[in-house]
Parts: C-alpha cells; structure tokens; sequence
C-alpha cells in the first residue's frame, strides 16, 4: 500500500507573503502640484483678493473716481449711511426680494421636483426642458421680455386681462410702487425655478425606491412620504443649495432692476447693489459707494452664515 501523506505540522507558521516596500513620493511631485495649483492662485488674488482688500480700503476715503484727491475720512462713510433714507430703502428692498423669491423658488422646486420624480406624467421630459429654458437665457435678455409683458399698453399681461374683460385689474406693473417689487420677484422666481428643480430631481431620483415601498406599506400617503423621507435625505443638497442662491440672488436682483426699472419709480425698486453702482459710477461718490459695498458684502456674510447655522442637522443616509 501506498503510505498515506503526513498532514502539515499545525504547529508550523504559515510562511508570510513578502511585504512590497512603501514607495516613497518623488521630490518633484510637490513642485508639480504647487505649480499646478499656482495660475488658479494667482487669478484668485488679483481678481478676488485685492478688489476685496481695494472696496474696504477705498471706503474710508472721499473720492469723486476720477480726480486726482482723495482724502481720508475713517468711517464718516458709513455715518451717512444711517441717515441716508435711500440707502435704508434699498436695504429694505433686498431683504424683502431675497425672503419672498427664496421662499417661492425654493419651495416651488421641491413641489415639483417631487411631482416629477415620484408621478408619471405624460411629457415629463418636455415639461422639464421648458422649465429650464430661462436659466440657460442671458439675464439682460429675461429682463427684456418681462418688461415687453408688463408694457402697459402692448404688454402681454395687460393684453390678456383685457381680453378677459378685466379692465380694472390692468396696472402699470413697472411704475406703481406698491407692485413694482413683485414684478421684479416673478421675474426672478421665473428665471431661477427650473435649474432648481432639476437639482432636486437629481438628489430625489438617488433615494432608493425600496423606501418609498416600505413606507407605503406602513400607511405613509405622498405627504408624509414628501416631509419624512424625501426632504430629510436630500437635506444636505437643499441645505448647500440654499445658500448658493441667496448669494447668487443678491447679484441677480441688481442686473433685473437695472435693466427693468433702474432703481425706480423713485427708488422705490432699488437693491442695495444698484445704489451701490449709482453712488459709485453716477454720482461720482466714488468712497461712498464702496462703503455700500463693504455692507453688501458683510450682510451676504451674516447671512450665509446664519442660513448654515440654522439649517445644520446629522446628515441622514440610505
């Protein structure tokens, strides 16, 4: 008979694997990756950086832009600005959009974000594309066919009601300061809406169906499904995105009023950036329209940080 083999020594350790040696980085890796990093660096000091540092400094001085004297006057700017009833205004302005077209865009996007993505309508797709036009249009030319619809006696709004036979609801929606406001925050809901809404739709259509059917077996309606499953799983996306377009509509509000109504009638639709660029480059005030900048760019700070405080919560994942 053929002896049978002798099994292994259990006692004998099995013979390690040879550990590769670490590689070391090259001396030339960190040269090449500060010096692709430095063009983007040096753009974003000479472009951001020291326009910045360029506003706060040029808002303790008195200076027409033009001439030759300048001359210090520490924070006298920013005294004329509390007794400045225009600038107050147009503060007041600002906060005003920036509360009634976030709270109408934000909320409007995720209503039919979720009505895309969670129902099937016929020409979804189609519905999509023609809410997302406006964002891809310049927004000189939005303000050009919002002004064209609120002329007063060709426009289309006006048109319609009186094909309506509703007379008494014509306006003269760019020159009537109790709605002069609103006519520019449709035009900035209408301009931001679809971009939004594709964002969502992005985050809402990641979720995981197997959710949505197990909360539909435990009794959850489409409502509830909305405020317990949905809105907390794509938080983090809503919340970033909050931020972005209240900074980015600061700067919208200011291109819509100037090319719309230029601040008027009689200031009552002017933003803070617009009185800033007529304090500035109109009426030669060139210190104190900086000193508007400063506050400009402290009030988007405040508010960024206030809007990531109070949206902060323990991210959620599926």
């Amino acid at each position: 008979m053929t002896p049978l083999p002798t099994p292994p020594d259990s006692t004998t350790k099995p013979r390690s694997e040879p550990v590769p040696p670490t590689r070391t980085p090259r001396r030339g890796a960190t040269g090449f990756v500060l010096a692709c990093l430095l063009p983007a660096l040096v753009l974003f000091v000479v472009f951001m950086v020291i326009p910045t540092v360029n506003v706060f400094r040029m808002s303790l001085y008195t200076w027409s832009g033009f001439s030759p004297d300048m001359r210090f006057v520490g924070l006298d700017n920013f005294r004329r600005l509390l007794d400045d009833d225009q600038f107050v205004r147009a503060f007041q302005n600002t906060v005003a959009l920036l509360v009634v077209v976030t709270v109408v865009t934000m909320g409007t996007g995720l209503f039919l974000a979720a009505v895309m993505t969670r129902q099937r309508l016929r020409g979804q797709s189609l519905y999509r594309f023609v809410l997302y036009i406006p964002n891809v249009l310049s927004v000189v030319v939005i303000a050009a066919i919002f002004s064209a619809v609120y002329d007063q006696k060709n426009g289309l709004l006006n048109s319609t009601l009186r094909l309506l036979s509703l007379d008494s609801w014509q306006q003269i929606w760019l020159g009537d300061q109790k709605i002069v406001l609103y006519s520019v925050a449709i035009a900035m809901v209408w301009q931001s809406l679809g971009y939004y809404m594709v964002l969502y739709m992005a985050g809402m259509a990641s979720i995981p169906e197997e959710l949505y059917e197990a909360s539909a077996l435990d009794g959850a309606s489409a409502v509830r499904q909305f405020f317990a499953l949905t809105l907390p799983l794509i938080w983090q996306s809503l919340r970033t995105t909050l931020t972005f377009f209240i900074m980015s509509s600061v700067n919208l509000s200011f291109v819509l009023v100037r090319a719309m109504t230029g601040g008027g009638p009689d200031g009552s639709s002017d933003v803070l950036l617009n009185y800033m660029y007529k304090q500035a480059y109109t009426n030669s005030s060139y210190g104190y329209g900086m000193a508007i900048g400063v506050v400009v760019f402290a009030f988007s700070f405040l508010v960024s940080l206030l809007v990531s405080r109070a949206t902060r919560r323990e991210p959620l994942q599926f």
